[in-house]
């Protein structure tokens, strides 16, 4: 085994979704594909090889139960950037709901952002 290159996450609604994590987030479209009866969708960082988020509609009850709950009380995933102060202040303006403003900490400056269902996701800036 050589890297993590996927990782799936259970949604209400494909669109909603994809508008949420790249109008909001700037993540990109990779695949949007016809998928049987659903779709096969990804999505990553513009330039990123590395790791594409899978969304996956949820089905059943179990599946709608996990919607926003699928990292528990902790962040589902992190989210890199060069300016944490300046992506906050523009997420911000475009209605993105934050657990707090950024801080400063032993893994830089960062702050916690939610997405539409509820999942946390860090958002974090390199100490200098």
């Amino acid at each position: 085994m050589s890297k993590l290159s996927l990782v799936s996450l259970i949604v209400p609604d494909y669109d909603s979704a994809i508008g949420f994590y790249t109008e909001k987030l700037g993540f990109e479209v990779r695949e949007d594909l016809p998928f049987g009866d659903e779709r096969w969708v990804t999505l990553a960082m513009p330039g990123s090889r590395e790791i594409s988020i899978s969304l996956t509609k949820a089905k059943t009850d179990d599946d709608r139960a996990l919607v926003g709950r699928q990292g528990g009380s902790f962040p589902l995933f992190g989210i890199t950037t060069l300016d944490c102060a300046g992506d906050y202040r523009r997420m911000k303006a475009a209605s993105v709901k934050f657990d707090g403003e950024p801080e400063s900490g032993p893994w830089g400056v960062g702050v916690t952002l939610r997405d539409p269902y509820g999942n946390s996701i860090f958002l974090s800036q390199e100490p200098a």
